[in-house]
């Protein structure tokens, strides 16, 4: 595997390459990050992965600093993914000036859910993932179902400045328990890592009432998404949201779109103790 810092460098190595896919990422690598390799090498040959942690996309408040780089275990894990080129910028690589030219999703997609609660996160997500294409000129690129919100807005970016990329999504790895694999869960103590996988149970439960919603008209949507906010309260969690949305847009859903069919996900982030965890599942 090469490992290269230089965009020009990168350009040399990959030039003539017109299949190439791509796996970018921010380190700290666990099996979620592997199986996007293998899922790239599926749709593209060769593989190429980018390690590199955005400040762009960090609050003032958020773990820039702290976030866990693990960069030789890294290497060892992808070299074993037989993945090709390790493309891993430093800052003054990547921005060699202050990166002032921004991309700005549109506010009904990028400023609700995550965007609420994180502002400025996903512009800084994409800037960096369409200066990365930049750089690596990729036939696919692969990112993960766990991110749902921003896979959906990097898929309408590519769409919308006609990149020449064809976005792949990955399916969420889970632990045995049903833990969403993370990089920031090696934040939490072992007496919250029992109680973490709980945030997947109230998914699954809220996806078995909007279900009997659907049949019985039970309750309504806000209803179920409050019950299950004050769940996870109850529990000792620091809830942002537990949003119920059409998967076309992330709109917000009425009961009259469920009862005609429509292909809804449910999407959540809350803290237990200082580690913010986001979680997501398709109905």
């Amino acid at each position: 595997m090469k490992i290269i810092s230089d965009i020009q460098e990168l350009r040399d190595h990959l030039r003539g390459q017109n299949r190439a896919s791509f796996v970018p990422t921010m380190g700290n690598l666990h099996e979620g990050h592997l199986s996007l390799m293998r899922l790239a090498r599926q749709h593209g040959d060769p593989v190429v992965a980018s390690i590199f942690v955005n400040r762009l996309q960090f609050g003032p408040n958020e773990d820039f600093d702290s976030y866990p780089r693990t960069m030789q275990a890294d290497i060892d894990k992808l070299e074993k993914e037989g993945v090709y080129i390790l493309f891993a910028p430093t800052e003054r690589d990547l921005y060699p000036q202050p990166q002032e030219y921004r991309v700005e999703p549109p506010e009904q997609l990028g400023k609700i859910l995550e965007g609420e609660f994180r502002p400025g996160f996903f512009q800084g997500v994409c800037t960096v993932v369409l200066k990365l294409f930049s750089c690596v000129q990729p036939k696919v690129a692969v990112f993960g179902k766990k991110d749902y919100q921003q896979l959906m807005i990097i898929r309408q970016m590519a769409k919308q400045f006609a990149l020449p990329v064809d976005i792949i999504p990955g399916e969420t790895i889970r632990a045995d328990d049903g833990l969403a694999l993370s990089s920031r869960n090696s934040y939490l103590t072992p007496e919250q890592r029992v109680e973490a996988p709980h945030l997947q149970r109230i998914l699954n439960e809220v996806r078995h009432q909007v279900l009997d919603l659907k049949d019985r008209n039970s309750a309504s949507l806000s209803q179920i998404e409050k019950q299950a906010v004050e769940q996870l309260v109850k529990r000792g969690w620091q809830p942002d949201y537990i949003a119920i949305r059409q998967q076309i847009d992330l709109s917000i859903s009425s009961d009259e779109s469920l009862q005609n069919g429509e292909s809804l996900v449910i999407l959540t982030a809350a803290k237990i103790g200082n580690t913010r965890l986001i979680d997501n599942l398709e109905i």
